[in-house]
């Protein structure tokens, strides 16, 4: 049996299970996650949508989050939460869904780059909501382009 779900952590399996409503494109969607984790998305929009159906308050809260009201989505987690609490089966297959999905994020969409400047060699790294990571190493001499030479 699963232990008491907390509040976080059902507003995090609604953010991922009700996502496409609030992306702005179905492809930045796609940029975060394979084909089959926007199956399993689906299919755990699909779950939720089913178990709360039963009950007005959450028919009426999951009507304004599929017309994008992303304000709604903390009622949609609230209702979610009891369910969860209550239902120790359905709280099981929602997480095993969401693990299931977080396996088939997209981990790393960002691009890398390594400019070499006489004795310092300059390597950045550029990654989501423009992060940047910034290394630089004087050892490494090796300049490879394609495949490296098998050792």
């Amino acid at each position: 049996m699963v232990g008491l779900i907390t509040l976080a952590a059902a507003q995090a399996i609604a953010n991922v299970a009700f996502s496409k409503f609030f992306e702005s494109s179905v492809g930045k969607l796609g940029e975060k996650f394979t084909e089959t984790g926007l199956k399993k998305i689906d299919e755990l929009y699909q779950t939720i949508r089913k178990k709360l159906s039963g009950n007005p308050g959450a028919n009426h809260a999951l009507a304004d989050v599929e017309q994008g009201n992303q304000e709604a989505l903390q009622r949609v987690a609230v209702y979610l939460l009891d369910v969860m609490n209550a239902d120790g089966n359905f709280a099981t297959d929602v997480q095993k869904i969401a693990d299931e999905i977080n396996i088939h994020r997209v981990e790393d969409n960002s691009s890398q780059n390594q400019y070499n400047y006489g004795g310092q060699n300059y390597q950045t790294k550029t990654g989501e909501n423009n992060t940047n990571q910034f290394g630089n190493s004087t050892t490494n001499n090796n300049n490879y382009y394609g495949t490296p030479p098998q050792v």
